[in-house]
């Protein structure tokens, strides 16, 4: 017979019984790690599982029916406990099925037979014999599936530098038989390194991602299985050949076990780009979507945004119902922009992650879907996603996971108002993101921190905070910092260093990868506005930023930018428009539920003399002007900061602080709080 064909897993579900006459002692057991195959590996379906076990030693025999090894193989232990019922008669088999122990990808453990020996699990299960396993040495395939397992397990839960070292070496080992799985690594790897922000490694895993598609491509070179004929020599990984495989020395990589640091080198954006698509011609592999996906990533790291938009839109429209590219495509939606997209996609998704009941994808699914709806200003639906995503992520033990959502809740904490909850989140997030080098996480949960000292009326506290990220944060993140930064710079003076980041920004707007840069940036543009810029100049500013900024899901930004405008029109003593623009601020910051941001635009409504909220008990003798003021001290602002925030000099703070201390009976700034958070 002597046939040989692809191998496929076999179930393992039952404890082995005793075959032919009793034995002195119990028979041994299938192998205790094994269990079920799981999906993406073909197997027989009997209605019962037969029954494995694990052979004995014995010398070879002369019959190479049964896919007997070229060597030894080591004998299994059994850990089963003896089973009393009479043995089933033996299956009519001289010789023992030889299957291979493989890991897959998901980490569980398969025990794999040939085709040709397929059948006789059918025939057992009929019977109800008992099946006698030889189980043969691992491969490389089979150690290169180990690492990715245990670089997934690390990218859940552990030093993203330990998962893209696991993540390379299974690229290493799976390369020469197994380019697929080499692919598979390479893209996780490259993954891996944009969340850790380290820009050279995730270049270097992107180029190798893409040849490792084209070998994949190429049906000269494409395997997914060891081969039929394959010796131990070229298929058993060895002790010497893991110690030769130096993955320091490979282009771009992190150091397994360290904390990777961001990478400094920003994106700066070129005009007339060229295409570093690599080898791969579109069409040239099955998963075109996944070919363009490194395509666009390339480009971004490249700084050539032609290319990269032009990519990433094919992937964010490619998107069929596989999680895998539903998450590329969500993915790409963000980098673009599109975050109504990236919403879309995200539901999408969600869904079907839940009707398959994979608590894993539907982590990874609400992840992305909050981030999105938090980018799309859509808090409120990113805060309820963002506390199902943790409870997920805690479930099934993905910290670096609930370490993200944690800054997601945080940054919508920041725009409801709620400083406690900002500094809880933000806190845990960091303390995550500094033990596993989480530097996107990070980057999200210092803006968070960032957005409630410029809600809370502290511009200083924030433009401190976003300098060293603009600095060196990370790659991805630092472009929507930008208009954050220059406008807590502004707000406290610092114009100069505000205006430094303008050009960076305008190159940003301009690249096209970001819809609302170009409205944000006309509010920079305003506020950095240097001393004798005429006032039409500035008004146009910020009319124009309106205009721009997207209606429907961009009403927090929107009326940012009219809070801004409305008290540069009180300060040009311009009242009556002044407070048309203050109240349409005031009614977006309570359709998006920004609390404390409609409490500085109820403000600064009273202060043009319009109609605000009536304050009740002991504050309500205090004029416009004081009551803001014994606001902003009551939340730790200096006169200072009040005086920045209020466009004052601080002898008029000094002044208006003396008589709201006289007016509530207050001796201190400590009471003042106080008697501020127990009025209604």
């Amino acid at each position: 017979m002597g046939r040989r064909a692809p191998e496929h897993p076999a179930r393992a579900a039952s404890p082995a019984r005793r075959t032919g006459p009793s034995p002195a002692a119990p028979e041994p057991a299938a192998p205790p790690g094994a269990r079920t195959g799981r999906t993406g590996a073909h197997q027989a379906e009997p209605t019962s599982p037969p029954r494995l076990r694990t052979a004995q030693p014995r010398p070879p025999t002369p019959e190479p029916n049964r896919g007997a090894q070229s060597h030894p193989p080591a004998p299994e232990t059994n850990h089963a406990a003896p089973v009393n019922p009479p043995a089933p008669p033996v299956l009519d088999a001289p010789d023992p099925l030889s299957a291979t122990l493989r890991r897959l990808d998901d980490g569980s453990l398969a025990l794999v037979v040939t085709a040709a020996d397929a059948h006789l699990l059918h025939e057992a299960t009929r019977a109800d014999t008992t099946v006698t396993l030889r189980v043969a040495t691992g491969s490389a395939e089979h150690a290169a599936r180990a690492a990715l397992a245990r670089g997934r397990r690390a990218l859940a839960e552990g030093p993203l530098g330990d998962a893209y070292a696991s993540f390379t070496l299974a690229a290493v080992l799976a390369a020469p038989t197994a380019p697929d799985l080499a692919l598979t690594a390479h893209t996780a790897a490259a993954d891996t390194a944009w969340a850790a922000g380290d820009r050279a490694a995730c270049t270097a895993a992107l180029e190798s991602a893409l040849a490792a598609m084209s070998a994949s491509a190429d049906p000269g070179t494409r395997s997914n299985t060891t081969p039929s004929n394959a010796t131990p020599s070229n298929t058993t990984l060895s002790n010497a050949a893991l110690s030769n495989t130096a993955l320091s020395d490979l282009p771009g990589t992190m150091k397994a076990g360290a904390t990777p640091k961001p990478n400094n080198h920003h994106l700066h954006l070129r005009r007339n780009p060229s295409d570093p698509s690599g080898t791969i011609a579109p069409g040239g592999h099955p998963d075109a979507q996944l070919a363009d996906y490194l395509r666009g990533l390339t480009a971004l790291l490249h700084e050539t945004p032609g290319p990269a938009i032009a990519a990433l839109r094919r992937v964010a429209a490619a998107a069929d119902d596989s999680p895998d590219a539903l998450h590329r495509a969500s993915a790409a939606a963000l980098l673009l922009g599109d975050a109504d997209a990236a919403c879309r996609i995200g539901l999408r998704a969600l869904a079907i992650a839940r009707d398959r009941d994979r608590p894993d994808l539907t982590a990874r699914a609400l992840e992305y879907l909050a981030y999105a709806e938090m980018r799309a200003g859509r808090h409120a639906r990113a805060r309820t996603h963002a506390r199902e995503g943790l409870d997920a992520a805690l479930r099934t033990g993905r910290a670096n996971t609930a370490a993200h959502h944690r800054a997601v809740l945080a940054l919508s904490a920041s725009v409801e108002g709620d400083t406690a909850e900002v500094e809880a989140h933000a806190t845990a997030a960091l303390a995550a993101a500094r033990r596993c080098g989480l530097n996107q996480t990070a980057a999200l949960a210092e803006w968070a921190l960032a957005r409630s000292d410029l809600a809370r009326g502290a511009p200083d506290a924030a433009a401190a905070r976003l300098a060293g990220l603009v600095r060196q944060g990370h790659f991805a993140v630092r472009h929507l910092l930008l208009p954050c930064f220059a406008e807590a710079a502004a707000l406290s003076g610092r114009k100069q260093e505000a205006r430094t980041v303008l050009a960076e920004l305008q190159a940003w707007a301009a690249s096209g990868l970001d819809d609302a840069a170009r409205a944000q940036l006309a509010r920079v543009e305003a506020l950095t506005a240097p001393a004798g810029t005429p006032p039409e100049t500035i008004d146009a500013h910020f009319l124009h930023a309106i205009r721009l900024h997207p209606s429907g899901t961009g009403d927090f930004e929107r009326a940012r930018t009219q809070l801004h405008y409305g008290k540069w029109l009180r300060r040009r003593r311009r009242p009556l428009l002044a407070r048309a623009v203050l109240r349409d601020a005031l009614h977006g910051f309570e359709r998006c539920g920004a609390a404390t941001w409609a409490e500085q635009a109820r403000q600064e409504l009273r202060a043009t003399g319009g109609r605000g909220r009536a304050e009740p008990g002991a504050l309500a003798g205090l004029t416009p002007h004081q009551l803001r003021i014994a606001r902003l001290v009551a939340t730790g602002a200096t006169n200072r900061e009040v005086a920045r925030s209020l466009s004052l000099s601080v002898r008029t703070v000094d002044h208006h602080l003396r008589n709201i201390f006289a007016a509530l009976g207050v001796r201190s700034r400590v009471e003042l709080a106080r008697l501020v958070a127990d009025t209604p």
